[in-house]
């Protein structure tokens, strides 16, 4: 886990703490190959340069974000944003599903938009 990142999720709640390690936990178990930074201030984790997943703390939980989540097709996981992004969140620890996190982690290194060569307009 990156240092940045271990800092990011030194929340001020132990409940927010504990979800944010099971998340990073998590990612680098089942990612193991993904770069993991702060990214827009939040952790990321890039494979081959694209997002791929990452969790931000909310007023009252934290998310985690799953880029090419809504292609995942996954009842456990909300569409988020205009793009393929697709969320789930969590107020304690032990609502977070291991064998959910890891199927969601395997279908995001199968399943990848290319958002480095989207065209901005």
């Amino acid at each position: 886990m990156h240092p940045d990142t271990r800092t990011y999720s030194e929340a001020p709640s132990a409940e927010d703490r504990e979800i944010c390690d099971v998340l990073a936990r998590g990612i680098d178990r089942v990612l193991p190959e993904a770069e993991n930074r702060i990214w827009h201030a939040h952790p990321v984790w890039f494979l081959d340069g694209s997002p791929v997943v990452g969790y931000s703390r909310l007023k009252n939980c934290i998310r985690p974000l799953f880029w090419s989540g809504q292609s995942f097709d996954e009842e456990g996981l909300r569409r988020e944003g205009s793009f393929n992004a697709a969320e789930a969140r969590y107020t304690a620890a032990a609502q977070i599903s291991t064998q959910d996190l890891q199927r969601w982690l395997t279908k995001a290194r199968e399943i990848q938009w290319d958002y480095r060569n989207i065209v901005r307009r």
